[in-house]
């Protein structure tokens, strides 16, 4: 099959709905939210809340980069770190179900992201943020 940058932006806004949806959980029913992924809640709501915005945060980010660079920095960074700590709190330590779901689906979200980002690259050479940037018209610098 051969993957077209609107395949790639379909992903990208996929990934972005994902991280507005736990957001959105987060912040207006943080309690409901924790106990769904396998802990007793949350006391303050404030900090599920504070979680909720950052993943707003987040999802903002990853489109903005993306609609104006076309580019995935934002995302990989972000779903790298979650990677990591995700699963490295869940082998350290006894935890909810939630937090090794997330960390396998933060890492195939990454991953998918970065091989659609390469074919679509690789099938649109030029297509990329560097052909936006042009060159000097002259490679003569003048100091008056």
């Amino acid at each position: 099959m051969r993957l077209t940058a609107t395949h790639e932006r379909v992903l990208i806004i996929l990934v972005a709905l994902h991280s507005f949806m736990v957001g959105s959980m987060l912040l207006l029913a943080p309690q409901w939210a924790l106990r769904f992924g396998g802990w007793n809640g949350i006391d303050p709501d404030f900090f599920g809340r504070q979680a909720g915005v950052f993943h707003f945060a987040l999802a903002t980010a990853y489109l903005l980069e993306y609609f104006r660079y076309r580019g995935i920095s934002v995302l990989l960074t972000a779903k790298s770190i979650a990677v990591v700590f995700l699963l490295g709190s869940w082998l350290a330590v006894p935890l909810p179900w939630a937090v090794l779901v997330s960390g396998v689906g933060d890492g195939i979200m990454a991953l998918v992201v970065v091989l659609v980002h390469r074919r679509v690259a690789a099938a649109n050479p030029g297509s990329g943020p560097q052909a936006r940037i042009s060159p000097p018209s002259s490679s003569k610098v003048s100091i008056t």
